[in-house]
């Protein structure tokens, strides 16, 4: 069979206690929780893979379409690196409250002690309530002893870089930098395939029955990047029906692709799938007779071997482009 479809997947849905309603009221996801924080787009997680919803390959999962069309699907050198594995976690995420001043450990430190990817990743503002923010970075560079210091006190935010953000802000954060997303954000986020995180402080925070969620102090203090820079906030231009940079680094890049009316997209120079996120109006992606419909809060797969299609929006739309390098 030749993988010739656009690929769109079932969304897992993770209720979180920071969690709220925006992924289902803005984003249209099928929940009635009030509690849901996350939609995972596309997942090679353990336990959590996600599985196709259109077309010829529907109920197929991520991990069976790569095991049958390798390189046509994810790209020859992504193949040979990667083998089954899909390299990056797709995801929206809806904070009602702030989430845990976390971290996540570089690949070397991830591979030793839980198998498993490093966890780089960045962030794209889709929605902020007044005043809501996130939490990036230190605002100078620390000692481990002044950073333990803090957190024993519990005044770690006065030593964090706290900014407040609006729809279209980006910010990008490498293994070892602590952040947040504070409470009233909706995002899209691109990462590494990795789940593991190093949680430093939840505010204090006990669950329906009382608990604390498990905090990794000792973990991160060998994980943690204890310099600062002068700003966090990515900055990037934006083109109508061009598609600019945002984000490169080793584990992927993220191009913005604002569009009104018809775009003829050519990726014959990569060697890697390509995934689309809405983050913003509604497309329509055509190729030869398959026609597939994407609106805000929804993301499509486009593999390896399709290299040539036209995206069209009769109104003003805005897509996030991932692919590897």
């Amino acid at each position: 069979m030749k993988l010739n479809q656009f690929i769109k997947f079932e969304p897992i849905l993770k209720d979180k206690i920071w969690g709220g309603e925006k992924l289902a009221t803005l984003l249209d996801k099928k929940s009635t929780r009030k509690d849901i924080g996350e939609s995972w787009e596309i997942s090679d997680v353990e336990n959590d893979t996600s599985i196709v919803s259109n077309g010829d390959l529907k109920g197929t999962d991520l991990k069976q379409l790569i095991n049958e069309f390798t390189s046509d699907l994810v790209g020859e050198t992504i193949y040979n690196q990667f083998g089954d594995k899909f390299p990056l976690l797709i995801k929206f995420i809806d904070a009602k409250e702030a989430l845990s001043i976390q971290l996540h450990p570089h690949d070397h430190l991830a591979k030793k002690r839980h198998n498993s990817f490093g966890k780089t990743e960045m962030w794209y503002v889709m929605q902020a309530d007044e005043k809501a923010n996130l939490i990036v970075g230190f605002q100078k560079d620390v000692s481990q002893e002044e950073y333990i210091q803090h957190l024993e006190n519990k005044s770690l935010t006065d030593i964090l870089n706290i900014d407040e953000v609006a729809a279209g802000d980006v910010y990008f954060i490498p293994t070892g930098r602590v952040h947040a997303i504070g409470a009233g954000v909706l995002l899209a986020e691109i990462q590494q395939t990795s789940d593991i995180t190093y949680r430093v402080y939840d505010w204090d925070r006990q669950d329906s029955e009382g608990n604390f969620r498990d905090l990794h102090i000792e973990e991160a203090l060998e994980a943690i990047d204890y310099s600062s820079k002068p700003s966090y906030k990515t900055d990037y231009s934006k083109t109508q029906n061009i598609s600019s940079e945002i984000v490169s680094c080793p584990y992927f890049t993220t191009n913005v692709l604002p569009i009104n009316g018809d775009v003829s997209v050519n990726h014959s120079n990569k060697d890697s799938f390509v995934i689309y996120m809405c983050v913003k109006g509604s497309v329509c992606f055509a190729y030869k007779n398959q026609k597939e419909y994407l609106k805000m809060g929804e993301t499509l797969l486009v593999p390896a071997n399709l290299k040539e299609f036209t995206i069209a929006s009769s109104v003003t739309s805005e897509l996030l482009e991932v692919y590897i390098l």
